[in-house]
């Protein structure tokens, strides 16, 4: 299949705000339409941790992208109007620099020599991408899930460099139970006999380490609703073999070792560390120390300049609660924005922005017809 992508130097040394820089680092992206000639018409989309940048199908690459029936001709974003961009995080394995690459100073990939990363990093490396391709200020910011930290982040370094902003099912600063089960997905990992310490290869690869990671994350993406009406307690049509007594019985294992099947090799583990302790790591409140020294998210949130902003949540959503959205969208209110919140029932959960198409897409066509 023919790759989209394009990349996109970073200035190097690109410093990293825990400390350390990369030299050569890089940013895939994909986009679709047509920057027009004032460059004021360019929505920047940040992702989730796993997702690359082929967020929906185009001319070099036909195959359907993860948010396929969000963007194009006439859907809900519109390229008609729009020119639409997708960069996949930096840290990641989808094309830009991350623990899989090759250090340019050494010759071998980083693994866990690569500098601690932050979501502000990844914001900030967005941020030199649009500034290099010439964009003045974004018309849009959307970022979902953990790209919606990292647009966050995006937003309180770089006030004034976005006109409207999308938030999406996602966090102001990390919450026990999201850090819970992430350092469960971590720990699953790096107990794998094959991880050796970041030494695996694809002959000796922490594939069952993934798998249950993998197992965790999909758990928490959907809702207990959910997995009752699609389920219930529906056996496999097979009988339990003998040799195999505690093995898969129930759709609802059979489907689980589908998606870990599919995920395991196709996403790099020491990446999955970096980005899933980044988004423990992030909380916007240390951007606006407090008097007893703690972070103020609020007054983090006062720093960011948008004209406009949509927060849109799930009801259902147990890993980024509707809670957090609302405190987005109050905080951007002190700010003198415009910004309407939509509060979704959708038995989804976390999910939802990716399979409830319609009602997200409503909400989000709605918002940019506005701008």
């Amino acid at each position: 299949m023919p790759d989209a992508r394009q990349y996109f130097p970073l200035p190097s040394p690109f410093s990293m705000r825990r400390g350390g820089t990369l030299v050569g680092a890089q940013l895939a992206y994909e986009t679709w339409g047509t920057l027009d000639a004032a460059r004021e018409n360019a929505i920047l989309i940040l992702t989730g941790l796993s997702p690359g940048a082929h967020a929906a199908s185009n001319a070099t690459d036909p195959s359907p992208g993860w948010w396929e029936e969000m963007i194009g001709p006439g859907k809900h974003i519109d390229t008609r109007r729009w020119f639409v961009i997708c960069v996949n995080s930096l840290g990641s394995c989808k094309g830009s620099t991350g623990p899989a690459s090759t250090n340019p100073q050494t010759g071998k990939a980083y693994k866990l020599d690569f500098p601690d990363l932050t979501l502000e990093d990844v914001g900030n490396a967005a941020f030199e991408f649009v500034r290099g391709l010439g964009i003045g200020k974004l018309a849009c910011l959307i970022g979902n899930s953990m790209g919606g930290m990292s647009a966050l982040g995006y937003l309180v370094e770089h006030p004034g460099s976005v006109r409207a902003h999308i938030s999406i099912s996602t966090a102001p600063q990390a919450q026990p139970f999201a850090i819970a089960i992430r350092s469960l997905q971590r720990e699953a990992i790096r107990l794998d006999p094959n991880f050796n310490q970041g030494e695996y290869d694809d002959a000796h690869y922490p594939e069952t380490g993934m798998s249950i990671a993998r197992k965790l994350g999909v758990i928490t993406y959907r809702s207990a609703m959910e997995w009752v009406g699609r389920f219930a307690r529906i056996r496999l049509d097979h009988d339990r073999q003998d040799d195999d007594p505690f093995g898969v019985e129930f759709q609802v294992e059979s489907y689980l070792d589908g998606h870990a099947k599919r995920f395991v090799r196709s996403f790099d583990p020491n990446c999955y560390l970096y980005l899933s302790r980044a988004s423990d790591w992030f909380d916007l409140g240390e951007h606006a120390p407090g008097a007893n020294g703690h972070g103020d998210v609020a007054a983090a949130l006062r720093k960011v300049d948008v004209e406009r902003a949509l927060v849109i949540g799930v009801s259902t959503d147990i890993l980024f609660p509707l809670s957090q959205q609302e405190e987005i969208a109050n905080g951007l209110r002190t700010t003198g924005a415009r910004v309407d919140f939509v509060a979704l029932d959708s038995a989804q959960g976390h999910d939802a922005f990716l399979v409830d198409i319609p009602r997200f897409g409503a909400a989000i066509a709605a918002f940019l017809a506005k701008l």
